[in-house]
């Protein structure tokens, strides 16, 4: 994409506090969603088999093979409608309206009820991730937030990013994760791998770092701000940090070095972005920051993994 053909364009704001109930909501519904696709779906390295996916009517799991791969299913918050959808190659659908503002208990009881009429019984923990909630998805009651302003802002705002990041990924050689989210954190995330094995893990680390962290990596991403970071956020981290990291010039000048669980965490503020001259050029020199920061200083052959302009080719 030739980020030259529309800069002057104008992001929404997303203030973290003004859809914080909204914001869980949607959370736990692609929590929902997400862990479902997780179930049912042949497993890929580093979790790339359970993300959700931004698609032109909201977020989706993409297909997920079912009757033994001769169907398929795709299951999306379908934004336009403001509803759930479940569409599957045979012609059957079916949804789960969110107009009313349904608990997300009342949205789980449905979603099962719908999910036994396709003869599918997926078996996972049935309550939130990593969200410091303990009430299971059946009994959550209270979160039945809808502001469907915010959730338009917060799609428009991904899908945006989504497209600065497939054009930053289209720049690098090397094995890479697709554009997605991962509903854990409802971060939207983009890999480079260099392709070195790192050694395992201590048996006592939680399986999802185990398999995430397995190879040697730089990870991009953009999330809406948590209960640290309370506003939405790009970032970038090398894993394993090389010596000196947050030494390294970052871009634009808005970005910044911070300690994130001993290791450093480039941070660069959407409102920052929102606000610049030119978003797409601020978030591509983040990224590109990043990345040449903790290449360098790993020892990757940027070089070689550099994809060159047509014209050099």
């Amino acid at each position: 994409m030739n980020s030259s053909l529309n800069p002057k364009i104008s992001l929404p704001e997303l203030p973290f506090e003004d859809w914080a109930n909204t914001r869980l909501t949607v959370h736990l519904i692609l929590q929902i969603i997400g862990k479902t696709r997780l179930k049912l779906t042949p497993r890929k390295n580093h979790w790339w088999y359970i993300t959700i996916y931004i698609t032109s009517r909201g977020f989706g799991t993409g297909g997920i093979p079912i009757v033994n791969g001769m169907e398929s299913l795709e299951i999306e918050f379908n934004i336009p409608e403001k509803a759930v959808s479940f569409d599957c190659s045979s012609g059957q659908q079916f949804h789960i309206s969110l107009k009313d503002s349904p608990s997300i208990a009342q949205f789980y009881s449905d979603f099962r009820t719908i999910l036994k009429e396709l003869d599918l019984h997926p078996e996972f923990v049935e309550k939130p991730f990593d969200l410091n909630i303990e009430t299971p998805f059946a009994e959550l009651t209270t979160y039945h937030h809808y502001d469907w302003d915010f959730i338009n802002r917060f799609w428009q705002v991904m899908r945006w990013n989504q497209s600065v990041f497939q054009e930053f990924s289209g720049r690098f050689y090397g094995k890479t994760c697709p554009v997605h989210i991962y509903w854990h954190h409802m971060d939207l995330t983009v890999t480079r791998f260099s392709g070195k094995k790192l050694p395992a893990m201590d048996a006592s680390a939680r399986l999802l770092e185990k398999d995430t962290y397995s190879h040697e990596q730089i990870s991009f991403g953009f999330w809406v701000g948590d209960d640290m970071v309370r506003e939405p956020m790009y970032y970038s981290y090398t894993y394993p940090s090389p010596d000196k990291l947050d030494q390294e010039p970052l871009l634009p000048v808005d970005a910044q070095w911070v300690d994130s669980n001993g290791s450093p965490m480039a941070l660069l503020s959407y409102d920052s972005v929102r606000r610049s001259e030119d978003p797409r050029e601020a978030v591509l020199a983040f990224l590109e920051s990043a990345y040449q920061s903790g290449a360098k200083l790993a020892n990757w052959p940027v070089e070689d993994l550099t994809v060159p302009k047509f014209e050099d080719l």
